[in-house]
């Protein structure tokens, strides 16, 4: 008999021996889905995370770290300590996704403004995945030795959740044990069922800025007592869109893009600034510093063209590292991951440039970290687009109608964080096997 077969046969009999209510856990991903919050203004949800996991009655809960963040930690004999983590924040989008428990959700942001909200990310089958996860390891806690951190991270969409959780004394202040590994899945628009990860870097860096234009205002019938500041700020969008094309190597992987744009509050009146918000994406930090001095180099050029006389302010809002797996964890979870998943595992899918904080509750301690990406589009839709060439038609993360397939996207979530902390948790579970 082929070992391997053997191996996934007793992991998904160990997983089929703590069975778990999935009506429950599809019901609270559908209230999570309901009832979204802004990054940095997730208490509701926090405190819903508290008492699912109070109601385990095995865990030592943490609640407000670095904002709403909610750790839950179970020492469970000597052994490895394994942090899971999930994100909980939800984005400023006015969902369009038609189902049924789809969100109405307004709330103010951190600057006092009205914004519709919507979970388009899929931090809300993250969250669901992981306390299902915990649920299933306790049940399972016969079977493994250590000390397993299930970490519920606040603010991961503006890039500060995970730092504001160190910096607000996680490992020290709050006690909670440094962690041997720090484990992490996203949900994406893949076919559902598929998992994929890949040694080194995954996931781009990020930074994101604020650029103020400065002109001259006025009235709209005399603009050449002006100096416009819209039009400034679209020459300046029209010259960032070259900076990569032409600046960067094609074999770099890197990207720019123009989110915002403000100037003025009506149609016959002449700003005197105009606000541009920039994000881009890059991996070597050789091709992150070319991309912000040319930034900054542009819109000066353009500003002095345009005859003004203030110089612009750029303000940096965000930065996330890349995130890197560690090859020795790699090969342990793609162990793991190809004899429970088979041909549903990929182990060297393409570097993305969507980013991630996630690494920042690894590195910071020098500890390894190891993320992976698993599937949330029906099969059926996924392998019609595949065969029509039409993926791209897809709704993707961060868009209004992403809306992930309840199962098996929830059930392979779960699957994947088991199976991983399971993998590192592997003295006491391969003797067991």
């Amino acid at each position: 008999m082929d070992p391997n077969c053997r191996v996934t046969s007793s992991l998904t009999d160990l997983l089929l021996a703590a069975p778990i209510n999935m009506e429950k856990y599809e019901a609270l991903y559908k209230h999570f889905h309901a009832h979204p919050e802004l990054s940095n203004l997730e208490a509701e949800t926090a405190k819903t995370i508290a008492v699912q996991l109070s109601r385990l009655q095995a865990l030592d809960i943490t609640t407000d770290i670095g904002g709403h963040g909610v750790v839950g930690v179970l020492k469970n004999g000597p052994g490895k300590t394994i942090l899971l983590r999930a994100d909980m924040d939800a984005l400023p989008i006015l969902e369009a996704t038609g189902l049924p428990y789809s969100s109405t959700v307004t709330m103010l942001d951190v600057e006092g403004v009205m914004r519709p909200v919507m979970h388009a990310c899929g931090h809300d089958m993250h969250m669901t995945c992981l306390l299902a996860a915990a649920e299933t390891l306790v049940k399972l806690k016969q079977m493994w030795s250590g000390t397993l951190i299930v970490l519920f991270q606040p603010a991961e969409e503006r890039g500060t959740g995970a730092k504001a959780m160190i910096d607000d004394g996680l490992y020290d202040k709050h006690k909670i044990p440094v962690p041997d590994f720090v484990l992490g899945q996203h949900v994406m628009a893949m076919r559902a069922g598929s998992v994929g990860s890949k040694m080194g870097t995954i996931m781009a860096g990020a930074d994101s800025m604020k650029i103020t234009l400065f002109g001259v205002g006025g009235h709209g019938s005399q603009p050449h007592r002006t100096i416009d500041p819209a039009v400034m700020a679209a020459h300046v969008v029209v010259r960032l869109q070259t900076l990569i094309s032409r600046e960067i190597n094609p074999g770099d992987i890197s990207v720019l893009t123009v989110g915002s744009l403000q100037a003025g509050q009506t149609e016959n009146v002449i700003a005197d600034s105009a606000e541009i918000g920039v994000d881009i994406r890059s991996v070597r930090p050789e091709t992150r510093e070319k991309v912000l001095a040319s930034i900054r180099r542009i819109v000066k050029a353009e500003c002095e063209a345009s005859g003004s006389t203030v110089a612009p302010v750029f303000k940096m809002t965000r930065h996330l590292p890349n995130t890197a797996n560690d090859e020795s964890m790699m090969k342990t979870l793609a162990k793991s991951f190809s004899e429970y998943f088979g041909d549903d595992f990929d182990a060297n899918i393409p570097t993305t440039t969507i980013s991630e904080d996630f690494s920042v509750l690894a590195t910071s301690q020098g500890r390894p970290c190891a993320f992976w990406h698993w599937g949330g589009i029906e099969e059926g839709l996924w392998d019609q687009r595949l065969k029509e060439g039409r993926i791209d038609d897809i709704p993707a993360n961060h868009t209004a109608r992403f809306a992930p397939v309840i199962q098996p996207t929830m059930r392979t979530g779960i699957n994947a964080l088991c199976v991983a902390a399971l993998a590192f948790f592997d003295e006491k579970l391969q003797h067991r096997l």
